[in-house]
């Protein structure tokens, strides 16, 4: 396996190569020969990188194909075409690209900010009008081998997503010999190969029907607002087409993604029932036959639905890539560049999904409080002085015929306390002290998710353990935990701190007591005025270079993350 990345300037460039079985770095400059001669020689390998799969790989096979690699850069990065439209002479050169990069990730720079690393940039222009200096030339070179080492970090981090990967490849080669090129598909790709799927037109997208097992009385207007041809369309008035509307006293939106409604500014303790469909996108699609028509035997997804479950019960690590070709088969129905494209089945899904949640909270509502429904289930209360055992008993012969009538499974669990900023903003406690969060405010962090930490821990110390803010914050002295990173995107030329010209576009960012410290903005592309960056203070200092176990100096303000901290309490309605 080797990991590479390149550097493309108007008269040079360079790509450096960590082959991580031979345990050696290459850095090959302007050398096409040499080039040449290490792809030769590593053709059968996967070639791991950063953003590969839509950069890297094209600059490698232009210069093998002799072309000029700033022309294909700039066909790439400044005119915006995907660079296997340049010429189709790439495909002489075959690569096993892997791209460590997701299409959520927000780039590399990110990721070594929140894993604490030197997110400094290079001095060198990549606009610049002559040859590179010896000097620039070696400043390069560092700047990319900490790049390549970077996105080994990240793959390091992400290893369950490359076995999952080549997990999918596998299945896709069932029966035949393995073909390691299908390693740079994407996981999407690599599901339409493996469900056997050949694109076809369609033209009925909104056509939709409704779940023959759906019992809906009292909230028959959701139906009627489906039924309405004049709805049948993803946006009015350049807004997404929604239907509010009230349901079981809890506010809820209704269109063409998931259910959402959930009492806000909540908290509440007592016995609360979380009933999930499982699996339920799947689910929808074997039970009421919404699969893609793409597919050539609808059976074999409920065959690997089938095995998934098989698998799950066995701790099999097999299970991985069958979910995946499971839960991605829903989205790449609306992909018109996919072979499972069918958007009508895609829109029955959601459909079908939506009514059948709100067909359970009809049911559930004379006996419960609704706290919060979702996409694939919903949240419940039992009202203060009743006998839990006999209000369970209720609940569960509500379920069961719904379950029984729909042909779903629904999952319990029981909780005691729950904190609810809103339907995608919560933190929820059951008898034993364990709970779970999400949305952004309280979600768990991770090492490549590491955004203004000591804000999340404060929050989830403070719902969770009663810790009060104030104690979170000013205990802690690790300088990492008050990162706040940011990285601008292509809107945006530059970043000031104040008057100065921030070099970098990722930058990581601190509050600061010196009032003589200035702000961050970023300044737009296009109308040249600056914005303020999002949830930054308005004194800062910024810290650029690695920042793990550095600890907290004088200057940070440590008031400004209580005063945040409690802000965000009070949106969730408790201080």
């Amino acid at each position: 396996m080797l990991f590479y990345d390149f550097e493309v300037f108007k008269y040079d460039w360079l790509v450096v190569v960590m082959d991580m079985t031979a345990k050696k770095t290459h850095v090959i400059i302007n050398s096409p020969e040499k080039l040449e001669a290490l792809y030769k020689a590593n053709q059968r390998e996967i070639w791991c990188g950063f953003n590969s799969r839509h950069y890297d790989q094209y600059i490698l096979k232009a210069i093998l194909c002799g072309f000029d690699p700033k022309k294909v850069n700039d066909y790439i990065i400044v005119r915006g075409n995907p660079g296997w439209k340049f010429s189709s002479l790439f495909n002489q050169f075959p690569l096993n690209n892997y791209d460590v990069m997701t299409n959520i990730d927000r780039g590399l720079k990110s990721f070594e900010g929140f894993m604490g690393n030197d997110i400094r940039e290079t001095s060198v222009p990549f606009d610049i009008d002559r040859p590179l200096t010896k000097d620039e030339i070696s400043e390069t070179v560092k700047y990319c081998k900490h790049d390549v080492e970077q996105t080994i970090q990240v793959f390091l981090r992400r290893k369950g997503d490359f076995e999952a990967h080549l997990g999918l490849v596998k299945l896709a080669c069932e029966g035949k010999p393995l073909n390691l090129s299908l390693i740079s598909k994407t996981k999407p790709q690599l599901s339409a190969i493996i469900l056997d799927a050949t694109q076809q037109p369609h033209d009925d997208e909104f056509d939709i029907d409704f779940p023959c097992s759906m019992r809906i009385q009292k909230y028959s207007e959701v139906v009627r607002w489906y039924e309405n041809p004049e709805n049948r369309c993803y946006q009015k008035d350049r807004k997404k087409n929604q239907l509010d509307i009230m349901v079981a006293s809890v506010p809820h939106q209704f269109g063409w993604g998931g259910v959402h409604g959930a009492l806000t500014k909540y908290h509440g303790t007592g016995y609360f029932l979380n009933m999930d469909v499982a699996s339920l996108y799947p689910s929808l699609m074997i039970q009421y036959n919404l699969h893609s028509r793409n597919m050539s035997d609808p059976q074999k997804y409920v065959r690997i639905y089938e095995q998934r479950l098989k698998y799950k019960a066995e701790k099999n690590p097999l299970q991985a890539p069958l979910k995946l070709v499971l839960n991605s088969t829903y989205g790449v129905m609306k992909d018109k560049n996919n072979a499972l494209y069918d958007p009508l089945q895609a829109n029955r899904v959601c459909v079908y999904g939506q009514l059948l949640i709100l067909d359970l909270v009809e049911h559930l509502e004379p006996y419960a409080e609704i706290i919060q429904s979702n996409t694939d289930g919903v949240l419940v209360k039992m009202p203060e002085g009743q006998d839990e055992e006999v209000w369970f008993n209720l609940i569960d012969d509500v379920a069961h015929e719904w379950e029984v009538r729909t042909g779903l499974k629904l999952e319990f669990d029981e909780y005691r306390e729950i904190f609810q900023k809103d339907v995608n903003n919560y933190i929820i406690l059951d008898s034993w002290g364990h709970w779970k969060s999400k949305g952004a405010y309280v979600k768990e962090l991770s090492p490549l998710d590491y955004d203004l930490p000591i804000i999340n821990k404060a929050l989830v110390e403070f719902m969770v353990h009663g810790v009060s803010v104030e104690r979170t914050v000013r205990e802690c002295d690790d300088l990492k935990e008050f990162q706040l990173v940011s990285k601008i995107s292509g809107k945006y030329t530059h970043i000031l701190h104040g008057n100065r010209k921030i070099k970098e576009k990722c930058i990581r960012i601190f509050a600061s007591k010196n009032r003589s410290d200035a702000g961050v903005q970023k300044v737009h592309a296009t109308t040249g005025r600056p914005a303020k960056i999002p949830n930054s203070p308005e004194h800062c200092f910024i810290f650029n270079e690695e920042v793990n176990g550095v600890q907290v100096p004088e200057q940070l303000d440590k008031q400004w993350y209580i005063d945040l901290a409690k802000k965000r309490l009070k949106d969730f309605g408790v201080i």
